[in-house]
């Protein structure tokens, strides 16, 4: 299959560089897969689970949570706020992570803020443990 390259950077670095036969991640308007020859292209990344497709046939997935993602002449770059490999997720941290935003959101009197903050909190844990 064809392959393109691709760059996948968070504000602590370049996390994976190399050719890939697809990317696919949760966009702010819906999942969106990114194969060679796609169009120029650049959108806002939403919360959910991507998979990169590598030229060997091995498919590796991640939590992704925010960033953009652009296609500009034949190269990908997909700069994430949070990108954890499916591997690397640490499963305990993100239970206790959810547990921690249930018991908040289920507190009485929470201010709009504290309570999305907690909804928030309790996405990302889910994230991290549907990828896992």
């Amino acid at each position: 299959m064809k392959t393109f390259p691709l760059r996948i950077g968070t504000p602590d670095g370049l996390l994976f560089s190399g050719d890939v036969v697809r990317v696919v991640c949760r966009t702010i308007t819906g999942d969106r897969a990114i194969l060679a020859d796609h169009i120029d292209f650049c959108t806002g990344i939403g919360m959910g689970e991507a998979r990169v497709v590598l030229e060997d046939g091995t498919v590796r997935k991640a939590a992704c949570i925010g960033g953009m993602l652009t296609m500009v002449d034949g190269m990908c770059r997909l700069l994430a706020t949070t990108w954890e490999w499916s591997d690397e997720i640490d499963s305990e941290r993100a239970e206790k992570a959810k547990q921690a935003a249930e018991a908040t959101l289920n507190q009485e009197g929470l201010s709009d803020h504290e309570y999305n903050v907690a909804k928030a909190k309790l996405q990302r844990a889910l994230v991290r443990l549907s990828v896992k």
